[in-house]
This record gives C-alpha cells, sequence and structure tokens, in this order.
C-alpha cells in the first residue's frame, strides 16, 4: 500500500470515527426533547415508573394531557393567555432589542469616540454578569418604574440583550466600507434615512442572527418573568408550566409534559428554518469586532 493510500485510508477512519462520536452526541441530545414527546402521551402514573417505555396499551392517554394542559376540563382558557403573553412579550422584545441595538452599534462603530468605547466595553461586560446578582434589585426597581407587567417588560429585556446584540451589531457594521454611507451623503440623506435606506438592509444577516437568539431567549425564558410580573394576574408559558401543581406538591407530569411539548415546537420550527443565518451572522459579525 502507497503512502498517499495509507494516508487516505487514515483519513476515512478519522472521519468514521467522528461521525460515531457526533451520532452518540446527537442522540444524547435529543434523548430529552424524545422523553418529552413519549411522555406527553403518557398516563400521569407511569411517566415516573416508565419514562423512556412507548405509551402503549393502559399507558396511552391519547390527548387528555394536552386537554388538561389547555384547561378545557375546568372550563379555563389559562394556556391562550399565557400563549398570548409570550407572544407579545417575545415579538416586543425582540423587535426593541434589534432597533435600538443596532442603531446604537451603529454609532458606536461611527463615531469611535472614547465615550462610544466605553459604552460598548460596559455593554460587553455586561454580558459576564450572572442575572443572579442584580435580580433582587431589579425586582424592586421593576415594581417601582411600573414594569411589572407584559406591556413594559421588554424594556427590561431590552436592558439585558443589548449586550450580545451590541457586540454583534458592532462587529459587522465595521465590515461595512464607509464610502457607501458617504455616498449617501452626497446624495442628499441624513442620519435617519443613512441607517434605514443603507445600513439596516446590510445588517439583515446579523438581524436575523441576533433576532432568533433573542426569541429562543425570550420565549423560553422562565426567571426574569417570574420575579417582575404578578403571577396572579400574568403568566407566561414557562411560568404556567411551573404551576402545573396541585396541592401538597403533587405534579400531573403529563400535563406538564404535554405543555413543554407545545411551547418547544414554536421555537424548534423558527430555529429550524433560521439556523443557516445564524452561523452566517456570528461570522460576520465576529470578524472585525
Amino acid at each position: 500500500m502507497s503512502k498517499k493510500q495509507k494516508t487516505l485510508s487514515a483519513e476515512r477512519r478519522r472521519k468514521t470515527i467522528l461521525s460515531i462520536v457526533l451520532a452518540v452526541i446527537c442522540i444524547i441530545w435529543i434523548l430529552p426533547i424524545l422523553a418529552v414527546v413519549i411522555n406527553s402521551f403518557k398516563v400521569n402514573t407511569f411517566v415516573k415508573t416508565d419514562t423512556f417505555a412507548l405509551p402503549l396499551g393502559e399507558m396511552w392517554a391519547s390527548f387528555g394531557n394536552f386537554i388538561k394542559g389547555f384547561g378545557l376540563q375546568s372550563g379555563e382558557s389559562n394556556f391562550w393567555m399565557a400563549a398570548f403573553y409570550s407572544l407579545f412579550i417575545t415579538v416586543v422584545s425582540t423587535g426593541l432589542i434589534l432597533l435600538f441595538t443596532s442603531m446604537a452599534a451603529w454609532y458606536i462603530a461611527r463615531v469611535n469616540s472614547k465615550i462610544c468605547k466605553l459604552v460598548y466595553f460596559v455593554c460587553v461586560f455586561s454580558m459576564v454578569v450572572p442575572f443572579q446578582m442584580v435580580m433582587f434589585t431589579l425586582s424592586k426597581t421593576a415594581d417601582t418604574l411600573k414594569l411589572n407587567t407584559p406591556w413594559t417588560i421588554p424594556v427590561i429585556y431590552l436592558g439585558f440583550g443589548a449586550g450580545l446584540a451590541v457586540f454583534m451589531f458592532t462587529g459587522f457594521v465595521k465590515s461595512i466600507p464607509l464610502e457607501i454611507e458617504e455616498a449617501a451623503v452626497i446624495d442628499g440623506c441624513n442620519p435617519v434615512k443613512i441607517y434605514f435606506k443603507v445600513v439596516l438592509p446590510m445588517l439583515k444577516p446579523t438581524m436575523i442572527s441576533v433576532g432568533v437568539l433573542e426569541i429562543m431567549w425570550v420565549w423560553n425564558d422562565y426567571l426574569l418573568p417570574y420575579l417582575v410580573l404578578d403571577r396572579t394576574k400574568y403568566s407566561t408559558i414557562p411560568m404556567l408550566v411551573q404551576y402545573l401543581k396541585g396541592s401538597y406538591g403533587t405534579v400531573d407530569l403529563g400535563a406538564t409534559m404535554a405543555l413543554i411539548l407545545l411551547s418547544i415546537i414554536p421555537v424548534i420550527i423558527f430555529y429550524l428554518i433560521c439556523q443557516k443565518h445564524i452561523i452566517k451572522g456570528v461570522a460576520a459579525g465576529a470578524v472585525k469586532g
């Protein structure tokens, strides 16, 4: 066997081993989701005892768990209100983050003054500050400023989501040739028109990346709404899942699994549609960050 053939054989073995390792990792990664799907159709008493068994025979609960999760048996519609609050908070929060942080990043990248650099480093530093350090102060501040409703909590999400978004947008803006904006100025565009007609369309890859990441974060977030919102009046889907408990600590795991499945399906679909843009946007925003 020639040296070239030995090299190709070794390369094939390496790729085969790598494929097997990645396949095992994928299976391990998918197992929790598979367990949620299986147990969402299983009678509650069998969820703990036969977690990974298929819901066959007496284990099969049909759509009873989903009916309990929706609150149809009790005549309530908590799920739909929780879904509305989650959707509203997610859409508005993501919209605010994309608009204001992209504007801030454009200003930081183009002005490049000491104050702008300080603001940029503060935003980057905010990404490493644990939420637990500020959550109690945040709760009191939100109550004082009346930010404890679904209509105002997006302002808080804007503050927490600004760090990553400004970092990614700033890196991408630095890769945009300044001559394009100078040409727009010559054509009579003011800064507002330059941003919306020139800069914003060019930010599309990073916009999609940041949008996907922020949507997955806000939609699945439990701790911030739990601390800020009055759960007797407002509940997001993660909060509703947490409080699918009876008295004395009893838990309807079947209904809980059904609600978890309903809550992750929209995010998974959205992520699968936009996943190719995430890597593209992260790479584009990291070139000159």
